[in-house]
């Protein structure tokens, strides 16, 4: 499957109907740009894919529609230090979860998936001691860290 998230098309229409939004055409098409990268696109780049798909739909379409699907739970809304807000999709399973390694200087974005044990284990704790302290559920987290790449520290 396209950017590894076996995605089928229409995935989202039980979120959209939840909400009760209507999935369309734009929205479909931005779901499938999402679900067919491993990159972290910002909004333009988002909608010159679309637009090349999808050539009526204009920018403040895509905006509106980014913000929907944040709002929906579909997609994470990010803020990488670049000056732009950048996207991606929430996957649905735990072998999904990433965190993100971000360069501060050339400003390149890893995923982080090979969680040791140790790693697991620390988080797990974490999540639960802040849901007994604040009486509060969690679902998800995000956690990035900023730093120098390899090469960008020679």
């Amino acid at each position: 499957m396209p950017g590894g998230m076996g995605r089928g098309r229409g995935w989202g229409r039980d979120q959209f109907a939840g909400g009760g939004y209507r999935l369309t055409v734009p929205r479909q098409i931005i779901l499938d740009v999402l679900a067919d990268t491993t990159k972290h696109p910002s909004a333009e780049e988002i909608y010159i894919t679309v637009h090349k798909k999808y050539p009526l739909i204009g920018l403040a379409t895509v905006y509106r529609t980014l913000e929907l699907l944040v709002q929906l739970g579909l997609i994470f809304k990010f803020d990488f230090g670049d000056g732009k807000a950048r996207y991606e999709l929430i996957q649905g399973s735990k072998e999904d979860h990433h965190h993100h390694l971000v360069c501060t200087r050339c400003k390149r974005i890893v995923n982080y998936t090979e969680f040791i044990d140790d790693e697991v284990e620390l988080l797990k704790k974490t999540e639960k001691g802040l849901s007994k302290k604040y009486n509060f559920k969690i679902n998800n987290h995000i956690i990035q860290f900023y730093g120098l790449c390899d090469k960008c520290r020679e």
